[in-house]
């Protein structure tokens, strides 16, 4: 099998999901740029994909901006790689960077951006001779800001602005790059409460991302949907003595996206053309409101398309850390279930996370991988060089 074709079956991969069609019931959502969905830090990653409620970090931008408000840092910086499909092909990843700053006597609000570099590698296109024609990159790209503010003690809200670019151009005037523009909408409550003589700390967070416009490739002549989502999490830490913290983590998701009406055995061409054209003509923020009872099998079909991830952290002297967790998507939906194993280690300075992914189902693009990130505290750096 060559890398065109290996490159071709990744496409498929990113621009909808995996088809193991088990029958007329197997209706997963059509999305465009599924690689906003992919967490981006090893540390979430290691416990399932989870990060609604979990303790801050630098990575917060991709979970839930509202959290940087309670960040003990005054600013950090950290980068990632994520393989992709890396046990077919060893150049289609993603590139991740984000940063934070606190500011203001009080320290309460918080500037915050993320840069996500997805890379579907070098492809050579061919003429319908198979003469080599050209070679082609196709990637996707998304810039976004955030601020975030805390409105109570316990309280913070933010608010993300993101520009997005993808470009699978072939050359030709049929393929165009497409462009977009989202926004997320998060808050974040830190409290502390008593259980017997542990003072135990509850977070509570959601996270409503990608509100935005479509994205066309076709110079505007059909449209995708982004991957709008809603995320809700909760998360307790257990101090089992003063060095050694356990924390556990819940997340639920589900996409805010109208549910694709399955075609009927007796379904005309024009009738389907119909359906299709129908479906595609919803509005971006009608496909929001409309996603939450449109689904053909009815409730039971609704309650399919959410997804939840159980994790577990544990910390020693707040510097080592051990994870995992599992995240599930049901089968009709995608079938996406993976266990993940982590590990993690903290200065004053920087913090380095690995993560590990066994999928339990299908194959998955991050099956067996092994990716890695870094981040660094601006404080810390700015003590060291004194």
């Amino acid at each position: 099998m060559n890398k065109a074709i290996l490159t071709i079956i990744c496409c498929m991969l990113c621009i909808t999901t995996t088809f193991s069609v088990r029958g007329q019931e197997y209706n997963p959502i059509p999305v465009a740029l599924p690689s906003l969905q992919i967490a981006p830090d090893a540390r979430g990653g290691g416990m399932g994909d989870i990060g609604a409620a979990t303790m801050p970090d630098v990575y917060s931008q991709h979970w839930n901006a509202a959290k940087y408000p309670f960040i003990s840092g005054e600013g950090g910086i950290a980068f990632s790689y994520t393989p992709w499909l890396s046990k077919l092909v060893s150049d289609i990843n993603m590139l991740y960077a984000s940063g934070y700053w606190r500011f203001g006597d009080d320290k309460l609000n918080a500037i915050s951006t993320s840069l996500r570099y997805f890379s579907l590698g070098d492809i050579e296109v061919g003429s319908l001779s198979d003469e080599f024609w050209q070679s082609i990159s196709p990637h996707e790209f998304a810039f976004d800001v955030a601020y975030s503010r805390k409105l109570t003690e316990t309280f913070s809200g933010a608010v993300t602005l993101r520009y997005i670019h993808a470009d699978y151009s072939t050359g030709d005037d049929e393929t165009t790059p497409g462009n977009a523009f989202a926004a997320d909408i998060s808050g974040y409550n830190e409290s502390y409460f008593y259980m017997g003589r542990s003072e135990m700390l509850l977070g509570l967070g959601f996270n409503i991302s990608n509100i935005g416009t479509k994205i066309s490739y076709d110079g505007g002549n059909s449209s995708m949907f982004l991957p709008a989502n809603l995320r809700v999490g909760a998360s307790l830490g257990y101090p089992v003595d003063p060095k050694n913290t356990l924390s556990l983590s819940f997340d639920v998701n589900k996409l805010l996206v109208p549910t694709p009406t399955l075609a009927s055995e007796d379904e005309t061409d024009e009738e389907a053309q119909r359906r299709v054209e129908k479906y595609n003509n919803i509005s971006s923020i009608g496909g929001i409101f409309k996603s939450f009872g449109d689904a053909p099998g009815g409730f039971r079909e609704e309650m399919q398309e959410v997804m939840w991830s159980f994790g577990v952290e544990y910390r020693y002297d707040n510097r080592f850390s051990l994870r995992t967790g599992y995240h599930h998507e049901n089968e009709y939906k995608g079938n996406r279930r993976y266990f993940a194993f982590g590990a993690g280690f903290r200065s004053n300075i920087f913090q380095i996370d690995a993560a590990y992914l066994v999928s339990t189902a299908q194959s998955n693009p991050l099956d067996q991988t092994l990716r890695f990130s870094l981040g660094f505290d601006i404080e810390g750096i700015r003590n060291l060089m004194r």
